[in-house]
């Protein structure tokens, strides 16, 4: 009985943190998107999908893996800087980072399919400062292109991860816009 015990204490010690650090991100996510403001007229779309639809294959591992092409319209006339973040929260290893860009000029209207828009490279969760499509290892998963727009230019590298860049964010997001499509591998 008190092997059992012991396991069990152990185990509870391993989930703990793991419970506790999943809570502060989603505490700390919650929190740069209610600072965004309450009239957000900004838009992202894609003309290769609709939001909540099919990602075409050709922006994906299974294709070319390129970057789908994204139009930007409505951006705030005060903001400074635009970021754009690409990622996967079905992944089983924990939410994956796809794409990551900030400092993008804010007049930006449009960026080309296979192509990086001017701005600073963030580092993705493979550890790469470009795009890398869906290449979810089974079922449907969904990916985020977020797009923000802050009031101001941000001072952090180039390679900077994704928790960086959000904490360089907070209390700097003047409007947010997302566009959710959806993938699932033929195999």
């Amino acid at each position: 009985m008190g092997n059992i015990l012991n396991k069990i204490l152990s185990l509870c010690f391993i989930l703990i943190p793991l419970i506790i650090g999943c809570a502060q991100q989603q505490k700390q996510e919650n929190q740069i998107i209610n600072q965004q403001s309450e009239v957000n007229n900004m838009q992202l779309i894609s003309s290769a999908f609709q939001h909540n639809s099919e990602i075409p294959s050709k922006f994906t591992c299974d294709g070319d893996n390129i970057n789908p092409p994204l139009s930007i319209t409505d951006v705030p006339e005060d903001a400074k800087s635009l970021v754009l973040i690409v990622d996967d929260p079905d992944a089983p290893v924990g939410v994956w980072d796809h794409w990551i860009v900030f400092n993008v000029n804010p007049s930006t209207k449009e960026i080309a399919q296979n192509s990086q828009p001017e701005g600073t490279a963030g580092k993705n969760s493979g550890g790469k400062n470009n795009y890398q499509g869906p290449c979810p290892p089974s079922g449907t998963h969904r990916y985020f292109f977020k797009l923000y727009a802050l009031d101001i230019t941000l001072n952090i590298p180039e390679g900077s991860t994704k928790k960086q860049l959000e904490s360089a964010m907070q209390n700097h997001i003047l409007a947010k816009s997302e566009l959710v499509g959806l993938f699932e591998r033929n195999k």
